[in-house]
Parts: C-alpha cells; sequence; structure tokens
C-alpha cells in the first residue's frame, strides 16, 4: 500500500513547502501556501505499449542528429493554423486559456468539428445534450467527432484507448482529477498529476492534445506556473466581452513564431475568422469629427490600421483627468508632458480622455504620434483629414522616432485606401515607389504645422 502525507503548495506559483510558512519562499506571495493531502503511488493512468521495446537516450554530436520534419494536422481555421505555426504538431500539447465567457469552449468545439481527423472531445464542465446544443447553433456537424462528458483520467483513457483518436480535446484541465492523489480536482497537486499524464499520452502516441485552462484574478492561467513550461504551445484567448472581436495571442510556441496573432468576430453561430481587422477597427462616421486620428500599429508580423479617439475638455473640478481605454495611462502622461513642455500646448488643467476603439489593448510605440494628432485635433477642434494615418514614436525630446517595419505599414496603408502617410524623417524607407503620398517630420511642431496650418 502506498503511503498517504500532506504537504504544503503555493497556488500562485507551484513551489513545495515542507511546512506552512506565510509568505511563498519562490514567489515572495502572502497567504498563497496551503495544505494538500498527497498519495504517491508507483503506477500510471497512461501506460506505454507493452510491446513497445525501451531506447536508451545516448549523447549525440550536434551534426549527427537528423533533422524530422513535424507533422502537422490542418484545423481549417486559418487564423488558429497562423498563430499556431502553421497547422496542429502531432504529439503537441496546447493549452489555450481565457477569461470565463470568452469563447474557449466555443473555438475548439468549432475546430473539433471542422477537422476530418477523428476527435475525442473531453468535457468536464457541460453535459454531452449541452455540447450538442452548441455544437448544432455552431452549423457543421462532424461525424468523426465523438464526445465524452468525464473527468475522472483512468475512464478517459480506457476511452482512448477504445477509440483511439487523432486529436484530443479536454474542457478543462481544472476539472480533472486522477485516483491516484487524494485531492480535489482543480488543487495544485492534481493539475500537476494530470497535466503530466496527458504530455506523457501525447507524447507516447503522437496525438496532439489541446487543453482549456481557466484563468485567475489577476489574468493568468490558474494553478501551478510549472503546467506552462510543461505544455509545447501557450496561447491566450483575449477580449472585451462588451464588444464582439477577440484576439487569439501565441505566449509559448516550441514550434513556431510567437509574433503571430489571430482575430475573431465572435456570433451567434460561433466565432467568424477577421481576415481583415483594420476594418472592423475603424468606426464609420459621415462627418468629419475632431479627435479621432487613425494609427498604424502591428500586432506580431500583421499589421492593422486602428482608431484613436481623443477628448480633451477644460477640467470642472481642482485635479484634471486622465483616462485611457485600451492604452498605457502612462504613456499618456508622458506625452502630455512632453506637449506641454516641449511644444508648448497649456493640457495641465485640462480632463484628457483617450480610447483606442474596437476593444483592444495596444502597446506599441508607433501610435503615439496618432495619439499626439488625436490630442491636439480635440484641443483645437479641428478635424483631421480621414485619408491621413500616422507611425511614428515620439520621444521625450518632442522629436518624431521612427520605428520597424514601416513599409509593411506603409503597404497597409495604401492597400486600404489612406492617401497620406505621416511618419519619421529618420525611417529608413525603401526606394519602391509609393503611391501614397508621404510626409517626414522630425518635431511635434512640424506635424502640428503640416496637420493644423
Amino acid at each position: 500500500m502506498s503511503k498517504t502525507k500532506t504537504t504544503y503548495f503555493c497556488q500562485n506559483c507551484g513551489t513545495q513547502h515542507a511546512k506552512w510558512v506565510g509568505q511563498c519562499s519562490n514567489c515572495k506571495e502572502w497567504n498563497t501556501v496551503v495544505e494538500e493531502v498527497v498519495q504517491k503511488e508507483e503506477k500510471r493512468n497512461w501506460k506505454s505499449p507493452s510491446n513497445a521495446q525501451k531506447i536508451v537516450a545516448k549523447p549525440l554530436k550536434i551534426q549527427e542528429i537528423e533533422l524530422n520534419t513535424e507533422e502537422r494536422i490542418i484545423t481549417k481555421n486559418n487564423e488558429l493554423d497562423t498563430v499556431l505555426g502553421g497547422g496542429l504538431v502531432k504529439g503537441s500539447v496546447v493549452l489555450l486559456g481565457g477569461e470565463p465567457g470568452i469563447g474557449k469552449s466555443t473555438l475548439l468545439l468549432q475546430i473539433a468539428l471542422q477537422i476530418t481527423e477523428k476527435v475525442l472531445y473531453v468535457s468536464g464542465e457541460e453535459s454531452q445534450s449541452q455540447i450538442k446544443m452548441r455544437a448544432e447553433r455552431l452549423a457543421n456537424i462532424n461525424s468523426n467527432c465523438l464526445v465524452l462528458t468525464e473527468t475522472n483520467t483512468q475512464q478517459i483513457f480506457r476511452n482512448v484507448e477504445e477509440v483511439e483518436p487523432e486529436v484530443l480535446v479536454i474542457d478543462s484541465i481544472q476539472t480533472l482529477y486522477t485516483n491516484n492523489i487524494e485531492a480535489s480536482p482543480g488543487s495544485i497537486s492534481q493539475i500537476k498529476e494530470t497535466s503530466a499524464e496527458l504530455i506523457k499520452f501525447a507524447k507516447e502516441t503522437n496525438t496532439p492534445v489541446l487543453l482549456i485552462g481557466h484563468i485567475n484574478k489577476e489574468g493568468n492561467i490558474a494553478g501551478p506556473k510549472i503546467l506552462e513550461h510543461m505544455v509545447d504551445v501557450v496561447l491566450q484567448f483575449e477580449g472585451d466581452r462588451n464588444h464582439t472581436y477577440r484576439i487569439l495571442r501565441s505566449q509559448k510556441n516550441r514550434f513556431g513564431s510567437t509574433a503571430e496573432l489571430g482575430i475573431y468576430e465572435m456570433l451567434s453561430d460561433g466565432l467568424r475568422e477577421v481576415t481583415n481587422p483594420s476594418e472592423i477597427l475603424i468606426s464609420k462616421k459621415d462627418t468629419d469629427l475632431s479627435g479621432t486620428a487613425i494609427a498604424s500599429t502591428l500586432e506580431g508580423v500583421r499589421p492593422l490600421m486602428i482608431e484613436i479617439q481623443a477628448l480633451v475638455s477644460t477640467a470642472v473640478y481642482g485635479t484634471p483627468q486622465r483616462s485611457t481605454t485600451g492604452y498605457n495611462l502612462k504613456r499618456l502622461h508622458m506625452i502630455l508632458a512632453v506637449l506641454e513642455k516641449r511644444a508648448g500646448f497649456k493640457l495641465g488643467a485640462k480632463d484628457v480622455f483617450l480610447n483606442v476603439t474596437g476593444g483592444i489593448y495596444i502597446d506599441d510605440p508607433a501610435i503615439d504620434l496618432a495619439v499626439v494628432a488625436a490630442i491636439l485635433s480635440s484641443n483645437q477642434d479641428i478635424a483631421i483629414n480621414p485619408d491621413v494615418c500616422f507611425a511614428a514614436e515620439v520621444g521625450l525630446a518632442g522629436e518624431i522616432r521612427p520605428v520597424p517595419k514601416i513599409d509593411q505599414r506603409i503597404v497597409e496603408a495604401e492597400k486600404l485606401g489612406y492617401k497620406t502617410f505621416v511618419t519619421s524623417k529618420y525611417n529608413k524607407i525603401t526606394s519602391k515607389k509609393h503611391s501614397i503620398k508621404l510626409i517626414l517630420v522630425g518635431k511635434i511642431e512640424e506635424a502640428f504645422a503640416t496637420l493644423f496650418a
């Protein structure tokens, strides 16, 4: 019989402690160490086939190592395939996290219904009838998609041995438990043990596994941080629940770049891929309004055109307000200080509100010039020509600094029909002729004179 014992885990980072302490020695968080009952057994839930030969690993010279191209499963979802680096690698483990109700289960069920390979969709949160109702709403029923509602890993692996799926989906990892550990589902020890079982299964059978992970109030995936180190790919599903658009980012990818992202629109019949996000992020209006400017930004390697809205008004109370949505508030304070000190605009006694339309968050410094243009447009109450877009960083000395990949930004602006592109004169633009008019400026005063002269 195996011996049962208790140990202490940090709920924030997963560090194991010999006894209870008030502060975790690893992450320095207070009151995060909890006691859990652990029962260690030698047997595992998933065992290698009995006829499989044990291969002893030996060190090889790096020149002797043979390169094998990873086999990928095309999910028929272009946005997800792009983020994954070209498809789902066989034997990989993908962890998808996001806010409750953001669309994680909908995305993976949609993928399970689209691909031609046999998929086993395991849900510990919904019944089979609930999943069937959602699948009918998605209007794309796949006969190769099998649904199992189970949370015990022993039962899951028994079904896996019978069904032999080519893709396994788990919704979600926090609901699973194994009989080898006497702890409640969602605890640190259960998440570590069940994840290790699934990763072992994926590597030994060459079957890709898609995991859904809950997140905590800080926005991080719940459970031990080691879970993100164990898996091959970590995806984050982001978006404002008050808006219909969702962004799929890659935080870790062993088989591709982490610079890619996918954009979806949440509709009644599922998630729709957005092939041209610039059009949905720019609001349609009949008349020109002051306080709006178009910025060219990069999300990963994809250029986007976004709309910056600013409102500058006289402060009613003694202390002026500064508020942002989708933009760094500290960077707004810096830009206002530069406008006050370097360019002579008196904004210290005025309220300034800034908004990035579409419900997305942008931290690209290249939108600084568009932020400046929107603020000055609202302050002067003069509308900027809607055919003008901006891409430049603003320095503390009031200089307009260059930004990377300027040619991609210019080509995207041309493709969307913009007539004028304002950027730094220090950018290294190729000699290729552009049909769009380029305005090159070096200081904020030059940009102001060009726009409002």
